[in-house]
């Protein structure tokens, strides 16, 4: 529902600017935050419908930096490529819907397991065809033979079957990036390191310098970002050194690594995908990769290695946000926000910085840092009420019951508070009480 002017009143405002969380309501006018009042004065818009948030706490919606819709909640890469693309766009659009149900009200596509599955989707948002978080649309993984993303068989060389774009040599490469951005997709994926559990090592970096050279140029002469799969230290520094915008995982980076990113920080993103780490680790043995197994892969090594690293990366100042590759059958789309509980929890970060990391550099990967991911006069009114206090308990966000009220772009997606029309007024009862409606006059 489309509503001109929605006023949120008695809510506890979490603005996301590093400030304590204050009482307050907030008028949203069209799909903007028109004004902001503290403490107990009115807003004083009788044509504004209102919600009574009873406490409630109200933050920015959530940025995921690290989303790939098309991964099937599966356990293997090949049977997230195997669905038919028919079912894989269906597949697509509910996830969507899972996500903004959650609070994500923007998400980067890290890659597409097709060609065109999230400039499609993206597409479908935006035209109001079906619900979903505001999304910018990746291509598929661009792969070399070989590596991360090479799914054929010596005896069945079928490119369709591939999760990746292989490409051998700078024109290849130059042919692959132009026809993605023919597609529209946003941004670029480049698999710059290895995967354990695709039986190829985290630490590798197949990619010639001539051939990411390419990639990036191409993508920048046509105004695109760029996103790698970089594990490694050196595809780390190959990130820094070609301007590569977004840096998935970096569980190795040395300090010459760090030292790079640091002195560049304000030109890039880190989304490490934590919980991969921990839960491939410790959670998936359901699916037949126990513990021991996890280990004997190289998991558990990196995720040591990545705590460390990542550690350092925040005290550094380098932005690290939530996301990366949920939609396994151990980390469903979805469980998200299990992300910002592993940042306080391995990281160290404080729930406060975990917050941010989630919103205000959510609007800024988003590149709407001026107008998204706070609670601010003038911002785009993409907006969350949770019965709950995440600065108190992280987990709350994980919880969808507690999500009670999820606004993008001024409309409101779901909701589970009465929403009064405009003129009624609200007379506030006790916390034990309900509180009574009367129209005014």
């Amino acid at each position: 529902m489309h509503n001109n002017k929605i006023a949120f009143t008695n809510v506890t405002i979490f603005d996301a600017s590093g400030d304590k969380p204050y009482k307050g309501s907030v008028l949203v006018e069209d799909n903007r935050i028109k004004r902001i009042v503290r403490g107990t004065a009115k807003l004083h818009d009788l044509d504004a419908q209102t919600i009574d948030g009873k406490g409630a706490f109200l933050m920015p919606g959530m940025t995921e930096a690290h989303t790939h819709f098309s991964w099937n909640d599966q356990p293997s890469l090949a049977a997230i490529q195997m669905m038919p693309p028919e079912e894989h766009i269906l597949w697509c659009v509910g996830v969507a819907k899972r996500y903004l149900d959650m609070g994500w009200t923007s998400c980067i596509g890290a890659a597409a397991a097709k060609a065109r599955l999230d400039v499609v989707l993206r597409n479908a948002i935006n035209s109001g065809q079906f619900p979903g978080p505001r999304y910018l649309a990746g291509s598929q993984e661009v792969s070399t033979i070989g590596a991360l993303g090479d799914n054929t068989l010596p005896h069945l060389p079928f490119p369709e079957l591939n999760f990746g774009a292989l490409c051998c040599g700078p024109e290849e490469i130059r042919k692959t990036v132009r026809t993605f951005i023919k597609y529209g997709v946003d941004h670029l994926k480049i698999n710059l390191s290895g995967e354990y559990i695709a039986g190829i090592a985290a630490e590798t970096s197949p990619f010639a310098e001539e051939e990411i050279a390419m990639l990036v140029s191409e993508a920048k002469r046509f105004g695109k970002r760029v996103a790698a799969h970089a594990r490694s230290a050196e595809s780390v520094k190959q990130c820094v050194r070609y301007g590569i915008d977004m840096i998935y995982h970096a569980s190795f980076a040395d300090e010459e690594a760090l030292d790079m990113l640091e002195a560049n920080k304000e030109k890039h993103f880190v989304a490490p995908g934590l919980a991969w780490l921990i839960r491939t680790t410790y959670n998936a043995s359901e699916w037949g990769v126990t513990p021991a197994i996890a280990e004997k892969m190289g998991y558990k090594r990196e995720l040591e290695a990545a705590c460390e690293t990542l550690q350092k990366m925040h005290k550094r100042g380098i932005r690290v946000l939530p996301g990366g590759d949920y939609g396994f059958a151990w980390m469903p789309h979805g469980t998200n926000a299990m992300d910002l509980e592993y940042f306080t929890t391995y990281l160290g970060m404080s729930n406060m910085e975990a917050l941010i990391s989630a919103t205000r550099y959510g609007g800024q990967i988003m590149m709407q840092g001026s107008e998204l991911g706070q609670v601010k006069e003038g911002f785009l009114a993409d907006l969350m009420l949770v019965t709950g206090n995440p600065l108190a308990d992280i987990k709350v966000l994980q919880d969808p019951e507690k999500i009670a009220l999820v606004m993008k772009d001024g409309v409101i997606h779901k909701s589970s508070f009465q929403i009064q029309p405009p003129g009624a007024v609200i007379h506030h009862m006790p916390a034990h009480k309900t509180a009574r409606v009367t129209a005014h006059s």
